[in-house]
């Protein structure tokens, strides 16, 4: 069955997997942006989406657009605006939501964020995640670990190969998940939202360490890659990443991989291995060492 889906941060990475996702699937997509005109908004419109104007913090503006949906995606950031700006427009997001009568909201928090890390961000959805208990809100909390992806922005040529530089001990294996099942596990809740209504799922895909991520790269790229342990406590990191690195280095993710995927098989679980194969990595080359959040 067709589900109408308003999907909020369309245009982003795990917005657009998520919107791409669901209509390959034949569901209908209502894709909220604040720039309608991007080259993102037009080319989900050319696969079929409604690309609608709207602000995460503007509560109106997600209310207006989600009268008549089944269902809503939501994700929250706090990179650019800061955690107490987070909080609060995922909670007003949630609150305009609930006025549209939507009848089922799938958030995408942080893998660990219920566990009190004292991680910034992964308190700041905690605290979104309550509002949605405490509220008695129909929804789903879908919990990525950290994103595969975020490779492209650690990894970087050198003089005598390329170097794997992460903020975490050599011995720490690093639970992992691609964006694309991300998105599929999103659909999967969207389909069968009696099944998971007011769960919590931490999601992950591959659990690894540097050094194995290292020797996987270099098979993929035909190159020599190193793995290197660099400080959490790195000044470009800031004081959020830093903290997430700590925690995670010494206490690291707890989602049970093998129950995902034989409980969810229909997402399409990348293995670390299978995600790296298709990229295109050499169009990195040589760029500084950067950091990028899990959700």
């Amino acid at each position: 069955m067709s589900l109408d889906v308003l999907v909020v941060g369309a245009t982003g990475q795990q917005g657009g997997a998520v919107a791409r996702e669901l209509l390959g699937r034949g569901h209908v997509v209502r894709a909220l942006t604040r720039r309608p005109d991007s080259p993102a908004a037009v080319e989900l419109a050319g696969l079929g989406a409604e690309v609608v104007r709207g602000d995460l913090a503007a509560a109106a503006s997600i209310e207006e657009a989600a009268h008549g949906a089944d269902a809503a995606f939501l994700l929250s950031d706090s990179f650019d605006a800061g955690t107490d700006f987070e909080v609060t427009a995922g909670v007003g997001a949630i609150d305009g939501l609930r006025r549209a009568g939507v009848g089922h909201i799938v958030y995408t928090s942080a893998a660990s964020a219920d566990r009190d890390t004292g991680v910034p961000h992964f308190d700041s959805k905690a605290a979104i995640e309550r509002h949605l208990r405490e509220n008695r809100v129909p929804h789903t909390v879908v919990a990525p670990a950290f994103f595969m992806e975020n490779r492209f922005f650690g990894l970087r040529r050198t003089d005598d190969g390329w170097l794997l530089p992460t903020p975490m001990p050599a011995a720490r294996a690093l639970q992992q998940i691609a964006v694309a099942d991300i998105a599929g596990f999103v659909r999967h809740a969207v389909e069968h939202r009696d099944d998971v209504l007011g769960e919590r799922f931490d999601i992950a895909g591959d659990d690894l360490t540097g050094a194995s991520a290292a020797a996987i790269l270099e098979q993929v790229i035909g190159e020599p890659v190193r793995y290197a342990a660099i400080s959490p406590d790195a000044p470009f990191l800031g004081p959020d990443l830093s903290a997430m690195f700590r925690y995670i280095g010494r206490v690291g993710f707890a989602a049970d991989i093998a129950a995902l995927r034989a409980d969810f098989p229909d997402v399409g679980w990348h293995t670390f291995e299978e995600w790296a194969g298709p990229q295109d990595w050499q169009h990195i080359g040589a760029k500084p060492i950067k950091a990028v959040p899990t959700a």
